[in-house]
């Protein structure tokens, strides 16, 4: 399967979750095993030899490529959560959203100074959830960050927000 493949696969919902929005399903594209395997593998291609030693996912979509990914590459995986959801010391970052305002958190041990990181996420659309998630990386004083994505919505321009702070990469362009 291709990237051009996967992306046939990916449902468009309109107003969801408010009006207005046109929300990218990617789990219909996650129910194919061929579609999975060629993600992770265009993501292999791209990260293998970046020398990250924590692939950081956003909940919760970003849990479903990173696991897999940090497991190819010989990397950790370390996980980004909503308010409540980590039982250790965290640190935390408030950010917006295309249609609100949300918080992350992270284990304040997860990643720190010899870390190469890279962080993921299923869908770039503003770039305030990533954008948070990169802030969290750097308090934690990580050597370098990769940022990557799935999907990007070019029209919504997120990644303008996010250039100043690494290398970002994204599978599937609308």
């Amino acid at each position: 399967m291709k990237l051009e493949e996967v992306k046939g696969l990916i449902r468009s919902i309109p107003n969801f979750p408010i009006d207005g929005i046109l929300f990218r399903d990617m789990t219909t594209a996650f129910l194919h095993h061929d579609a999975l395997v060629c993600m992770k593998d265009e993501l292999v291609r791209l990260y293998s030899d970046k020398g990250i030693t924590k692939v950081v996912g956003i909940e919760s979509r970003g849990f479903i490529m990173a696991p897999m990914l940090a497991a190819e590459i010989g990397a950790g995986f370390v996980p980004v959560r909503k308010p409540g959801k980590l039982p250790a010391e965290v640190i935390e970052e408030e950010y917006g959203k295309e249609y609100g305002k949300d918080r992350i958190q992270i284990h304040k041990d997860a990643i720190g100074p010899d870390d190469v990181v890279l962080l993921h996420d299923d869908l770039l659309a503003t770039g305030g959830t990533m954008e948070a998630a990169v802030k969290l990386c750097r308090k934690c004083g990580v050597k370098r960050i990769y940022i990557n994505f799935l999907v990007e919505l070019d029209a919504l321009e997120g990644r303008k927000l996010l250039e100043q702070y690494g290398e970002i990469t994204a599978l599937i362009h609308y």
